[in-house]
């Protein structure tokens, strides 16, 4: 029996393993209305060519994956059988289950109660939550009702486990949980909410593990090197930092690899190294550069690109002493970081203030300051924007105490400090 080049070609380009493949192909499955029924026995058919022309809603969905026709994958029909002009099916756009109001998450995970079998389609639904909190995330910040939302899913997602009908999907079930339960630790860290931060991202690798998961893994060292910066211990950053480096999914994918050099970045500037910043900024751009953008991956590492490269480089540029150059990188960053991740675009201006002030442009960096509140109107202030903004209005007052500008400042950001 022949085997399935065409598609393993594909694969390997796009850095998919077998279930990761699934995975994609039941997405698709499952947002055009269907069952998600692939698994890893479908996909060895398919490579070893067991499977030579894949069932009509497999087969559509697939090409949707690839974008590219089930030819061009290497499947054959059935002699005599009339092939239909077939298109790569278009992006569906995912339901979206969470509702905002003006303070809270209106609701947590797009369903209730376990079913007595639990299988793919439980797994998908849940990963759609995940992307539904990421999307309140990117806007709003890190608040009460998003942890509450995050610990609601890892529930769930951890009854269900104990009902999964292999030990594959219990697996992956584990693995959501860890995803749910470092997506809340992540508000915690961003809500500058430090001791509850700590213990959910304990939890998290714990549920990573059981998982098997070096993905969601990456994410929690990521996340404790976050809050090893906000807790001023930088040693104990660099050292997370080096410990997400070291992840499987890093050496698979250079995406994962450039953002975590870029987070050991930070902490070798904010312990004043500027050699050992400098040279994993380096290398940070360098596994940028051979990253597949369009590469799946899931929601939370949308925020990480070109643009957020960007805007790291410039907290290291300033932490170093080169505000010129943090300038020039932030003006760069805001040029580039998509208006949806609307809190991301506050601090990269918030930060693009901080080196204008510390270059003594006093107007200036007021005057830029001033433009994060307006990116967050409407809703509060997360903590770790608001420990941000404490941060310019100390060096404002230290620089230019007498300054009209710099009072008319201060009682802006007292103003805006008491919103709730």
């Amino acid at each position: 029996m022949e085997g399935n080049e065409s598609l393993s070609s594909a694969m390997q380009e796009r850095g998919l393993t077998q279930v990761e493949l699934a995975d994609a192909v039941n997405t698709r499955l499952v947002c055009a209305g269907h069952e998600g029924t692939v698994g890893d026995r479908t996909i060895r058919n398919w490579l070893t060519g067991k499977t030579r022309w894949p069932h009509p809603k497999q087969r559509e969905a697939l090409e949707a994956v690839f974008g590219c026709t089930a030819e061009e994958l290497g499947f054959s029909p059935p002699v005599g059988r009339r092939l239909p002009a077939t298109e790569p099916e278009s992006p569906v756009e995912r339901r979206n289950f969470l509702t905002a109001t003006t303070g809270t998450a209106a609701a947590a995970v797009p369903f209730v109660g376990a079913p007595q079998r639990v299988g793919t389609s439980d797994v998908l639904r849940l990963r759609s939550g995940l992307d539904a909190l990421m999307e309140l995330d990117d806007t709003r910040g890190g608040h009460e009702g998003l942890e509450r939302a995050a610990l609601s899913g890892a529930a769930d997602a951890l009854e269900k486990q104990k009902l999964g009908t292999t030990q594959r999907i219990r697996l992956r079930l584990f693995s959501i949980a860890a995803d749910y339960t470092a997506t809340a630790a992540w508000s915690a860290i961003d809500a500058k909410q430090a001791d509850r931060a700590q213990a959910l991202l304990g939890r998290a690798l714990y549920l990573a593990g059981m998982g098997q998961d070096p993905l969601a893994e990456m994410r929690v060292w990521n996340s404790y090197a976050m809050l090893a910066h906000q807790r001023g211990e930088h040693t104990e950053a660099i050292d997370s930092g080096l410990a997400a480096q070291a992840t499987a999914v890093t050496r698979r994918d250079p995406l994962f690899a450039s953002l975590a050099h870029a987070r050991t970045a930070i902490g070798h500037s904010n312990l004043g190294d500027r050699q050992a910043a400098l040279r994993s900024l380096g290398h940070a751009r360098e596994a940028l550069s051979k990253a597949d953008r369009d590469q799946p991956r899931p929601s939370w590492m949308a925020f990480y690109g070109p643009a957020e490269l960007t805007a790291m480089t410039a907290i290291v540029r300033d932490r170093i002493g080169d505000a010129a150059e943090a300038e020039a990188a932030s003006h760069k960053a805001l040029g580039a970081i998509p208006e949806q991740f609307r809190r991301n675009r506050a601090l990269a201006t918030t930060r693009l203030a901080l080196a204008q002030l510390h270059q003594r442009d006093i107007d200036q960096a007021c005057s830029t300051a001033s433009n994060a509140f307006e990116l967050m109107v409407g809703t509060p202030l997360p903590g770790r924007m608001r420990s941000l903004l404490g941060d310019f209005y100390r060096d404002l007052i230290t620089l230019a105490p007498d300054a009209g500008v710099a009072r008319e400042w201060g009682d802006r950001y007292r103003a805006e400090w008491s919103r709730a």
